[in-house]
């Protein structure tokens, strides 16, 4: 059973309802993902070597939400989401410490970052820059960058999910 609404993006759209819209498309794969697995399954590494389990996903893409649309967007001075994680070199992103993360902690994070993005975004043009150190980038960047990122992520809990119970598609 899907937890969320996960609508197909308008094919004659304009810039900003495609991009919002496919944003939201990945957003709600996600989540969808993630939907009626027990805590354990979702802390399960299930493509071994690789440590990667779909609460890991969902901690590290609440900590990118808030990487792109507060810091570089907002340029607010926040901490990072899950600062125990962080291995040597700083931040982990969220991957860290994913085995005894609860998953619906992760949840409630990764959702109130994704509102705080939506309202962040709502008032502003998508020629509207952040900083990214020394550079500006412009909200249309970042919406890209994290379409893509998400689409990324959804092919690892594809794989992930499927290895755990089989469930493909979605």
């Amino acid at each position: 059973m899907s937890t969320s609404e996960r609508v197909t993006p308008p094919m004659d759209a304009d810039e900003r309802t495609s991009l919002t819209s496919w944003l939201d498309f990945y957003r709600a794969t996600l989540a969808d993902k993630c939907a009626g697995l027990a805590e354990e399954q979702l802390r399960t590494a299930s493509a071994p070597p690789s440590p990667l389990t779909l609460v890991g996903l969902v901690r590290h893409l609440a900590e990118v939400e808030r990487n792109w649309f507060r810091r570089v967007l907002a340029e607010e001075d926040v901490p990072d989401l899950f600062p125990e994680a962080a291995g040597a070199g700083g931040m982990s992103g969220g991957f860290g410490g994913a085995e005894e993360a609860s998953f619906e902690e992760a949840m409630e994070l990764w959702r109130a970052e994704v509102e705080h993005a939506r309202r962040a975004c709502a008032t502003r043009s998508l020629d509207d820059t952040g900083a990214l150190g020394e550079a500006r980038v412009t909200l249309r960047w970042i919406c890209t960058h994290l379409i893509a990122e998400y689409a990324r992520h959804c092919g690892h809990a594809d794989l992930i999910r499927e290895r755990i119970d089989g469930r493909t598609g979605v």
